[in-house]
């Protein structure tokens, strides 16, 4: 077992640092696309770039890169480099990583020109989910780990989702963009939910300078996976929007005793837990939003940019700035200054982005481009910060 071990890190210290991990490549890679990203879709809306989109429309195609395209990377990134502490068994690094970089960044690439060569992104796209799927999927199955396939399951659906995309797209299935959109979505948030009630409040403990018992309860964890279940089945296939407000409100408030059990002050010294602590909230109140689009009439995009603006976006910006600090063997008590700027632009122009519109006193299309640039500063400081940290070898010495 040594010797393995021992032919595992002497691996993973041949080739260049940026490819021993899944975690170094994605992150960065998932950073760079969501400037470019942003920025092509500002161009878009903001400035009518011409691009070619026929099969579906402009904002199909932005919701299908946020999701397919940067938050799954982040996804990849984070679960193959997770699963290897999870099982003990090393996962793909080396030209087997590269490879999958590969298959996703062609995917991005043909996107970037529209719907032009949607078919060949779609083989490119569905070949990479196959093989994130089967790479998480090996070392989880190979010892038996049954507990993380709430996490591979939703892996699995987030392939079948994008399947439903391309069959959409192309003519094949008439409500396919609808469900690969909006399943997508959901499912993101349901990942984070998950991986959430485990890391949160152990990052919280850990992570403050006194000790804390936080409050935790299995009845809320299982009453939130119903009720998150029962409100995908219902906004998906039903289109009941009474149901849907409902259960969505019953989210709110689980998630939201949740997360003041989990408060303690010391959160707010340290911005790798605000950061996260704050997205969780953003999640939260996405929910309510739903509720009050059936009570009060409040636009479902705002609720829905509650949840991927502040919710996925936060958390995913502020889970790879924890993650590639920690696995690079750096102090996690001493993130970078500038981070804390990174963290609170994106956060503001979350709060631009969903409840400023409520209260109508400014042009709608002047706030999206406002939070456009927030967005694109935000991840612009956050590469120009990790590249470094992503492609250099560890700041201990060891391997990965």
């Amino acid at each position: 077992m040594q010797k393995i071990e021992e032919g595992n890190a002497h691996n993973l210290e041949s080739g260049p640092a940026i490819l021993s991990l899944g975690f170094r490549p994605f992150f960065l890679a998932a950073g760079i696309f969501s400037v470019v990203s942003m920025l092509w879709w500002l161009g878009i809306y903001q400035f009518q770039l011409p691009v070619e989109i026929t099969s579906i429309n402009l904002f199909q195609w932005h919701a299908h890169e946020m999701i397919y395209g940067y938050a799954l990377a982040v996804i990849t990134g984070f679960l193959l480099t997770a699963t290897k502490n999870w099982t003990g068994i090393q996962t793909l690094h080396g030209k087997p990583l590269l490879l999958l970089l590969s298959l996703w960044a062609v995917a991005r690439l043909l996107f970037l020109f529209g719907s032009v060569y949607i078919w060949l992104a779609g083989v490119f796209d569905i070949l990479f989910l196959l093989f994130s799927v089967a790479a998480v999927a090996y070392p989880i199955v190979k010892v038996k780990q049954w507990r993380q396939m709430a996490v591979l399951s939703k892996l699995i659906l987030l392939l079948v989702g994008n399947v439903l995309f391309y069959l959409g797209a192309l003519g094949l299935y008439a409500d396919g963009v609808f469900l690969a959109i909006y399943g997508g979505l959901y499912l993101i948030v349901g990942l984070i939910l998950t991986i959430g009630r485990r890391v949160l409040p152990m990052f919280i403990q850990n992570g403050v300078d006194s000790p804390v018992t936080l409050f935790n309860s299995k009845w809320l964890d299982l009453s939130s996976l119903a009720f998150f279940l029962l409100f995908f089945i219902s906004e998906l296939f039903f289109s009941n929007s009474m149901y849907t407000a409902c259960f969505a409100l019953a989210v709110f408030f689980i998630n939201a005793i949740r997360l003041i059990g989990w408060h303690c002050a010391g959160i707010w010294k340290k911005s790798l837990l605000w950061s996260l602590y704050l997205s969780f909230w953003f999640i939260c109140l996405g929910f309510l939003l739903f509720a009050g689009v059936h009570f009060f009439g409040i636009s479902k995009y705002l609720a829905i940019h509650a949840l991927a603006f502040g919710g996925i976006g936060v958390v995913t910006l502020a889970m790879m700035s924890r993650v590639a600090l920690g696995h690079t063997g750096r102090d996690l008590s001493q993130p970078p200054k500038a981070l804390a700027y990174a963290f609170a632009i994106l956060i503001l122009g979350g709060v631009l982005r969903v409840f400023v519109p409520l209260l109508d006193v400014i042009s709608y299309s002047l706030l999206m481009g406002i939070t456009q640039g927030l967005w694109i500063l935000s991840f612009s400081i956050f590469v120009v910060i990790y590249y470094p940290i992503l492609t250099r070898a560890r700041a201990d010495g060891a391997p990965g």
